[in-house]
């Protein structure tokens, strides 16, 4: 399965902000989507960094609640691994694992396009497994 496929069913709607938007505005962001990461670009297209949950909590524990009020610049991953709408779901898998990322925006022609969480990642593991089952059941059934 491709990225592309991921993106017809689940949308390619990204949640961004400014690089000078603050902890407070992307933890507004987060609870109103709920969801777990924002990539920040300041024009919504190209990608300056991305912030996620685990991002804020490190960061709120070295600087406590003077935090909420910094930009989000300041915590934010940069630079961004991405992937393409062509790249294979397996291989996100693995680079999601090694690497321990959780959220990869996917850029076509230097444009932002969608975004990848591990769950959806996981869904579409489910979905394969699933219709590997289906199939494999039809086969022993004599009905393939």
């Amino acid at each position: 399965m491709r990225i592309a496929e991921i993106l017809r069913r689940k949308g390619s709607a990204v949640a961004t902000l400014p690089p000078d938007a603050t902890v407070r505005t992307l933890l507004a962001t987060l609870a109103a989507h709920n969801i777990g990461a924002v990539v920040v670009s300041g024009d919504g297209i190209g990608i300056e960094g991305i912030v996620s949950e685990r991002d804020v909590v490190r960061s709120l524990h070295r600087h406590g609640a003077a935090l909420f009020e910094t930009p989000i610049c300041r915590i934010m991953t940069s630079p961004v691994r991405t992937c393409a709408p062509e790249d294979r779901v397996d291989g996100l898998r693995r680079v999601m694992t090694d690497h321990r990322i959780r959220h990869l925006p996917v850029v076509d022609g230097g444009r932002l396009v969608g975004i990848v969480s591990i769950g959806d990642v996981v869904k579409s593991a489910i979905a394969e497994l699933a219709t590997e089952r289906e199939h494999l059941v039809e086969y022993l059934q004599g009905s393939y």
